[in-house]
């Protein structure tokens, strides 16, 4: 990359959470900054309940790619806006290419996006919520890395960042909505797991690096509003900053050093204080 040409990331569910603060903080380490979401404008979001057994019923959230563009030009970068629906194959595909035809590249790519479906236990599990979440979480989470992925080829290396999970690795403390998660969830969740590895096997000669970060137990906009977080840390789980992986993604994504961590698990909390990223 010459030095005058501008660095560019994409970061995917960008309208709160972990997504929105990941975008601010490549806004302020200087990159432009394309991010997506399905929701619009403020007082569009909506999320379903925590579990399956609280019935089907939108739940208001706050944050926007409105509010999102405005807080990320605060920073003196370009902030590209597209609205994106995980659960359509052709609004992914639309969201990568809307992106590379605007801007010409994509240096970064964080998958941080996921479709929030109610936590539901084993014998009430219905397959096609199943397949629902397979196939957004897992799928159309490839599509887009395949969108992406030649180009970054072509253009001499890039970064991809895949939001990881603890629920891959670790049992449930307890059912859904006594502090547990679903089957849904983190069996998707270890599927999405699995891409960082083989894309490192094909494509780090080719100069793209791709890593699992682990954000840990976040309260997010969206966690507040779904409630049960506090029995989720009764278990013990300790609750991370908003902003931890969206540092370690800066840190991953310019610091040569980083090569160290491709084919491990970051976590966003530990790495940030270690190297005082705070």
């Amino acid at each position: 990359m010459s030095p005058t040409t501008r660095r560019t990331a994409l970061v995917t569910g960008a309208s709160r959470g972990i997504g929105r603060q990941t975008a601010l903080a490549l806004a302020r380490a200087g990159f432009d900054v394309a991010f997506t979401a399905r929701t619009v404008h403020e007082g569009e979001g909506t999320v379903p309940p925590r579990t399956q057994r609280e019935g089907d019923r939108a739940i208001p959230v706050p944050g926007s790619l409105d509010r999102t563009a405005a807080e990320v030009r605060e920073y003196g970068v370009r902030a590209l806006p597209v609205p994106m629906d995980l659960t359509d194959l052709a609004s992914v595909r639309a969201a990568a290419r809307t992106v590379l035809e605007d801007w010409g590249r994509v240096d970064v790519l964080v998958n941080n996006a996921v479709l929030h479906l109610p936590h539901a236990r084993v014998l009430e599990l219905e397959l096609d919520t199943f397949a629902r979440s397979l196939e957004a979480n897992v799928l159309h989470q490839l599509a887009l890395v395949q969108e992406v992925l030649p180009h970054m080829v072509e253009n001499g290396g890039g970064t991809i960042v895949d939001l990881w999970s603890g629920s891959i690795v670790n049992d449930p403390p307890a059912p859904p909505g006594e502090g547990g998660w679903g089957l849904n969830y983190s069996a998707a969740k270890a599927a999405f797991g699995r891409i960082a590895g083989s894309v490192n096997a094909e494509y780090a000669a080719a100069g793209v690096r791709a890593f699992n970060v682990d954000p840990g137990f976040v309260v997010t906009e969206a966690a507040a509003a779904r409630g049960g977080t506090e029995q989720i840390a009764a278990h013990g789980v300790p609750t991370v900053a908003d902003d931890a992986a969206g540092r370690a993604i800066v840190w991953l994504a310019t610091d040569p050093d980083a090569h160290r961590h491709l084919g491990t698990v970051v976590r966003a909390g530990r790495l940030v204080s270690e190297l005082g990223l705070a």
